[in-house]
């Protein structure tokens, strides 16, 4: 249409044909066609119309109006035109089931045939777009993974599949890459953190994808949150929004900026190993996607995010998080659950009972039915982590081995046993007596204080520092009291054989009672 209007100014200014043909490079006979249709729609009359109206018109009169002719194929739905519309209006057909209808009924139309009409003649589903309004600074970020291709590892020695977790922020596109060469928990943290260090703050809301590591399962109402996913989610302080599934438009963002890390980043690149791509990746996030003007805002992202975003993001104030890994044991007879080949003591009252474990770098949490009950310090593989506070009360001296304890309980029983126990456990190797002295404790409970003092003071005062031997001294006491009484006769009340009247002065009675 411009060409039609610039040749009718050059007309109106006195040109020839040949001159503006020459000038537009057009034949002759195109400008003159152009020229009289002017002139039938008024073109250097009396009450010449707007040179625009004119050439509009000429325009019209060569090219139509832009409509395409209606093919033979919609030709033929032309007659079901109603029908069509009470399928979709009243019986809301799909178009599939549309289609097989229109088969039953003679009418041979391909699928795309069918949805065109319908879309263009009918005007069915036609989507309207709204643009949403931009989001405010801090306010978002939007997560997902995407798979960039191979790169040699050398601890493998061989090629494995990299992915990206990108993290960009929506308000000023600024975005961050973490490269890693698996989709597990560990890796998602650590991304995550690396980007919150990157920003220098945490978003206020984190939109994920429905991927396992974050959502156990994905509802467009209800979505059940990872548990260690959302432990981490209140660590930081933001808020899980998570994508609908198969929804990749509640996170355009970032799905679009997939495409754009792999080709403008990944491809066409030779990198040593992860840590040499990283290194690349943090320094293309700064320097070229940071600084590119955007398509949508014609801004640079990291301009917008250093000015406007950076300081409306929640502060980064707690140390890194420590990734922490869950699990199921019982707790066994011993008091003790082995997790990650290592063993911790749990209270007496749990033997028997299923316990969630928590650990980290540091720590290892124990909880019974969401309560916390245990807390020990990490301990490597093979080793143990034992609080005798966990063992009944009289357990626990004989659990700790101490020399000590022995030693009050025998002072319990009295002097000579106290003293007996501290001459049993002396010397450079106490526990090589160890057992002895479990056992002198135990006799004191079986035959007595009072025999097991009175034995202690006597092998004290010989110095027999074994304790059978102080057994044996109490065995042959009983032995002896036994026999003593053994050999003692009862005698019975002696009786008298004359009356007491007989011993009487004058008294002779000889009866015998």
């Amino acid at each position: 249409m411009h060409d039609i209007l610039d040749i009718l100014r050059r007309r109106k200014h006195g040109d020839g044909f040949k001159t503006i043909a020459k000038a537009r490079k057009m034949s002759r006979n195109t400008i003159r066609k152009y020229i009289e249709l002017a002139v039938t729609l008024g073109f250097e009359s009396d009450s010449e119309p707007p040179l625009e109206e004119i050439a509009y018109g000429v325009y019209r009169k060569v090219y139509g109006d832009g409509s395409r002719p209606v093919s033979e194929c919609r030709k033929v739905l032309i007659p079901y035109k109603e029908k069509l519309e009470h399928w979709l209006s009243e019986e809301r057909l799909t178009m599939t089931k549309i289609h097989s209808l229109l088969k039953r009924h003679g009418v041979s139309v391909s699928y795309d045939t069918l949805r065109r009409y319908l879309h263009e003649d009918l005007g069915f589903f036609k989507h309207n777009t709204v643009r949403m309004p931009e989001t405010a600074p801090g306010e978002y970020a939007e997560v997902d993974f995407g798979r960039l291709g191979l790169l040699y590892d050398p601890e493998t020695d061989r090629r494995r599949v990299v992915h990206a977790l990108i993290v960009t922020l929506p308000y000023s596109r600024y975005q961050y890459v973490h490269l890693c060469h698996s989709m597990k928990f560990q890796e998602v943290i650590t991304g995550l953190e690396s980007a919150w260090e990157f920003f220098g703050g945490v978003p206020a809301k984190v939109i994920v994808d429905n991927m396992k590591t974050a959502i156990d399962k994905a509802d467009r109402y209800d979505a059940q949150f990872n548990r260690y996913f959302y432990e981490y989610a209140c660590y930081r302080g933001f808020i899980i929004d998570p994508a609908r599934a198969v929804a990749p438009k509640d996170k355009p963002k970032v799905e679009r900026n997939v495409s754009y890390v792999r080709d403008n980043f990944f491809k066409g690149e030779t990198f040593r190993s992860l840590s040499h791509a990283q290194e690349a990746a943090d320094a293309w996030c700064r320097t070229v996607s940071g600084m590119r003007i955007h398509g949508t805002t014609k801004k640079h992202p990291r301009i917008v995010f250093d000015m406007e975003e950076q300081a409306n993001l929640l502060p980064l104030e707690q140390e890194r998080y420590d990734v922490p890994f869950w699990g199921t044991c019982k707790v066994h007879p011993d008091h003790h659950i082995r997790i990650q080949s290592a063993l911790y003591s749990v209270p007496t009252v749990y033997i028997g009972k299923e316990v969630s474990v928590r650990l980290d770098s540091k720590l290892v949490r124990i909880y019974h039915k969401e309560q916390q009950i245990k807390v020990h310090s990490r301990m490597k593989k093979g080793k143990r982590s034992t609080d005798t506070s966990d063992y009944p009360e009289e357990k626990r001296g004989y659990t700790m081995k101490s020399c000590e304890y022995h030693i009050y309980k025998a002072k319990e029983v009295g002097f000579y046993c106290g003293e007996f126990m501290e001459r049993l456990l002396s010397g450079d190797f106490p526990w090589q007596n160890l057992r002895q002295a479990q056992k002198l404790i135990r006799d004191a409970d079986k035959y007595g204080h009072g025999r097991m003092e009175q034995a202690c003071q006597r092998a004290v005062s010989f110095d027999l520092i074994n304790v059978y031997r102080v057994v044996n001294i109490i065995e042959l006491s009983m032995q002896n009291n036994e026999v003593e009484k053994s050999s003692c006769k009862v005698l019975k009340p002696a009786k008298f054989t004359r009356n007491k009247n007989y011993f009487y002065e004058g008294g002779h009675d000889d009866t015998i009672k």
